[in-house]
């Protein structure tokens, strides 16, 4: 078991794009790997959670008690409702990691790449930048414009990491949990985290 004080804390968004599961299975992986998570939900992420995941999203934080059930009360993580824009994560003094937005709405990453920070998600995001620290953005929608690919390119430009939430086929995937952890696993790669999510290339050839 880690000590509490050597726990790194990460920022988790998850917005009204569709793919609500990867930013719940990305949770679960921070946990496991014994970090912290501060987490944040528009109102539209609510809203997919309800629908692609069966939510009860009636009362919010007793949804994500039953969802990651302990971790509140353990101090592993933590909900900020969207709109509390004086929450610890909207303020560059409080020391986080980084932040990875999973799945990020095209609405979400507008408002980030112009500086637009008027809820909290937008606000943390806004902070990640501003201290130069990692932001991780896994953009979900199909087909892109020309105005998704300028702003992701805007914010590329600013060192933000775009992971996009596309499937491999490489590694042999059976199953829908083995296409997601293949996608929070690449966003861990980049944190750097340890994790078997996901078998690499040239493991199995040369019997690593």
């Amino acid at each position: 078991m880690v000590e509490e004080a050597s726990r790194k804390r990460y920022v988790v968004g998850i917005t009204g794009a569709s793919g609500a599961l990867y930013g719940i299975q990305l949770i679960r992986s921070l946990v496991e790997a014994e970090q912290n998570v501060h987490l944040v939900v528009t109102e539209a992420g609510w809203r997919v959670l309800k629908e692609e995941l069966g939510w009860d999203t009636t009362k919010r934080q007793q949804a994500i008690e039953v969802a990651f059930p302990g971790l509140i009360a353990e101090g592993r993580l933590k909900l900020h409702p969207n709109a509390d824009i004086g929450a610890s994560i909207a303020s560059g003094s409080f020391r986080v990691e980084g932040m990875i937005i999973m799945p990020c709405s095209m609405g979400t990453l507008a408002s980030i790449a112009h500086g637009i920070s008027d809820d909290l998600m937008t606000r943390a995001a806004d902070v990640m930048l501003k201290e130069g620290r990692k932001l991780i953005i896994v953009p979900r929608e199909t087909p892109l414009h020309a105005i998704h690919l300028e702003n992701m390119l805007t914010l590329a430009k600013l060192g933000v990491k775009i992971i996009p939430a596309m499937p491999a086929f490489y590694y042999g995937p059976q199953t829908i949990s083995d296409m997601v952890n293949f996608l929070v696993g690449k966003v861990l790669d980049q944190l750097p985290l340890d994790h078997d999510l996901y078998r690499r290339w040239g493991d199995e050839q040369h019997g690593d």
